[in-house]
């Protein structure tokens, strides 16, 4: 049975609360999770002042709504009104965990004489030029102008002295702040950037991106990338929202320099952390899905050669494929250190490491499915004969004499001793694993996969660490592995998450709040707050390496010794371990975390005009 943090939080304020993404109902990237888990702690405290707005175009999200017709709350008023005119508007509430009311606007079905229209306006007014031919910006204009409108007719529905609270996610949702704020509406916003635009790019490109930080001229930077419109409406948000704020401490110093404002305050991401009343019940999940992860294990590896299941140990990594960015090449440089040092010692400990993330890719090979076919096959034989051999024996130990236990080969007929020796002889193989599970469509330009092969990560059969590339994301679909990635998780023993350029990093918060150690870096949002705010954090399982200060190759043998040390570590101690990471975990629990969104409004709020005051 599950339990909740109960933790106190401020009053959440009394207003009209909109939040507005791009990625309510509409998965994409990290804050559909952020949207996604904060809605329970968000519907709880607003008490129905409070609903989402997205873009209707995900086709498929009609399966998670339930559609609100005829609705009489002033939410629904205004999403008729906007129907009326003419509009592709839809309300419903959204059939996740805290079921927060949603308007969704299509931006598609804007006219092009009309978008055209208003991308005149936004030059006018705002001095921002749109390309003729970016989708993207496109639709983020034209759902910009539809949210506007929603805006304008919901402050028609507003009793007298009720404030509207409207918070903006990101560069694709926060243009409404600029017409919002020229037309003086009685609206007050908050601005989060999660990421600035023109820092991703940068942090790819510029070998000494945070030192050269300060000088970085963010319009010729932006040119040069080719994203002027986008980083020139994340300005614009950034400089004219009433609040501005930010997911950590290293996001805040590029708005610093990039938006050329401070944050007034940063808001931490959360989960649901789903508590255990017995510490029991979490470690009995691990063993579980740890078994399933087993079975792939064999089924990739044992047809070349087998290792100790007993004294083998899952590590990985994922998310976005970035390289650089996500830590990628220090993980595999630090991985190759390992496997020599675990080699040199002649360790009987095998280290498997999963790299999860999302690339093109053809098929997964047929050797890879094929050999997955072929355990499924031993194992219904050996099932058959050991149902044989169980009813034989059984017969025997009635009947015989003695009390010695007989030759069980005796025991298989011919037929089954025949089916076995052709099935186990047809399933093995002299060559290596494969490294990646699929076929990619540029393996010869694949960063990863030309990283393992310099520094020799190869599946050799003398090699401790051993590689799974698997170019796509884990759900419980997927014929390999038949988990979902928080079951997967779960089942590993340790999260890899090094990253370079992380504005928060959710994955590890998942590891945590899976009850799974990790490892993450100081460059990264989530890093730095448990650099902050946990002083004992390694007890915990959550380890820092340090990347702002340090080179590569010094954070490449941080890694390494951080590594090698979670191998040294006992069952029992890691079994302690997963315990203390379960311990902390309520730590990033929304429940916890929902004051810093209250502060962010009260900040808004305070210079709030109201409705039928005059703006001052």
């Amino acid at each position: 049975m599950s339990k909740r943090s109960t933790a106190q939080t401020k009053a959440f304020p009394a207003a009209c609360t909109v939040e507005v993404a791009w990625e309510v109902c509409n998965q994409v990237g990290g804050i559909y999770t952020v949207i996604r888990s904060k809605a329970p702690a968000m519907v709880e405290h607003a008490k129905g002042q409070f609903c989402m707005i997205g873009p209707y175009i995900n086709r498929n999200i009609q399966a998670e709504l339930e559609v609100l017709e005829d609705s009489q709350d002033m939410f629904g008023q205004t999403a008729a009104t906007l129907r009326k005119r003419g509009y592709d508007v839809h309300y419903a509430q959204w059939l996740i965990t805290g079921k927060p009311r949603v308007v969704l606007l299509n931006p598609n079905a804007i006219e092009d004489q009309a978008l055209n229209v208003v991308k005149y306006l936004l030059w006018k007014n705002h001095g921002i030029n749109v390309p003729d031919n970016n989708p993207l910006v496109n639709q983020v204009i034209a759902f910009a102008y539809l949210t506007k409108l929603f805006f304008d007719e919901l402050t028609k529905h507003l009793d007298e002295g009720q404030h509207i609270l409207a918070h903006f996610h990101e560069w694709m949702a926060g243009l409404p702040i600029l017409d919002l704020k020229r037309d003086q509406m009685p609206v007050k916003t908050v601005f989060t950037t999660h990421a600035t635009q023109l820092g991703r790019h940068l942090a790819i490109n510029s070998p000494m991106f945070y030192a050269h930080l300060p000088f970085f001229k963010w319009e010729e930077e932006a040119k040069k990338f080719g994203i002027e419109t986008e980083a020139k409406i994340e300005f614009k948000c950034a400089q004219t929202a009433d609040v501005l704020t930010t997911v950590s401490e290293v996001t805040a110093r590029e708005c610093k320099h990039l938006l050329k404002r401070k944050p007034e305050l940063i808001l931490p991401n959360g989960l649901n952390i789903e508590r255990f009343e017995a510490l029991h019940d979490f470690q009995n999940l691990h063993i579980q899905y740890k078994e399933s992860i087993h079975k792939f294990v064999m089924g990739h590896f044992f047809q070349s050669y087998s290792f100790d299941l007993e004294k083998t140990l899952y590590f990985f990594t994922s998310g976005r494929y970035e390289f650089k960015n996500k830590g990628f090449d220090l993980t595999i440089d630090a991985l190759s250190k390992l496997n020599q040092k675990l080699k040199k010692e002649k360790s009987d400990i095998t280290v498997v490491m999963f790299f999860v993330t999302k690339r093109d890719f053809h098929n997964i090979r047929p050797e890879t499915l094929q050999s997955k076919a072929m355990m499924q096959e031993i194992f219904e034989m050996c099932n058959a004969i050991t149902q044989q051999v169980g009813r034989k024996l059984f017969f025997a130990s009635t009947t015989r004499q003695d009390t010695h236990l007989p030759d069980l080969n005796n025991f298989v007929d011919e037929y089954w001793k025949l089916r076995f020796r052709r099935t186990i002889q047809s399933w093995k193989t002299n060559k290596n694993p494969h490294v990646a599970t699929h076929k990619l469509v540029a393996e010869e330009t694949d960063e990863v996969l030309l990283a393992l092969q310099e520094k020799n990560l190869m599946n050799y059969p003398d090699d401790p660490v051993k590689i799974v590339y698997h170019p796509d994301f884990i759900n419980a679909s997927n014929p390999l592995f038949g988990l979902d990635y928080n079951q997967f998780v779960r089942g590993c023993h340790l999260g890899i998450f090094p990253s370079y350029y992380e504005p928060w990093g959710y994955t590890p918060l998942e590891c945590m709040a899976s009850a799974v150690p990790s490892i993450t870096s100081d460059l990264s949002g989530f890093g730095d707050y448990i650099l902050r705010n946990i002083p004992e954090h390694d007890e915990y399982g959550l380890h820092v390496i340090e990347r702002g200060k340090r080179t590569f190759d010094w954070s490449s043998n941080q890694l390494t010794d951080v590594m090698y040390k979670f191998l040294e570590q006992s069952r029992r101690e890691r079994s302690m371990q997963r315990n203390n990471v379960e311990k902390h975990s309520a730590i990033f629990d929304w429940e916890n975390l929902i004051k810093h969104y209250v502060e962010a409004y009260d900040l808004a709020l305070g210079r709030a005009p109201i409705k039928g005051t005059p703006q001052v």
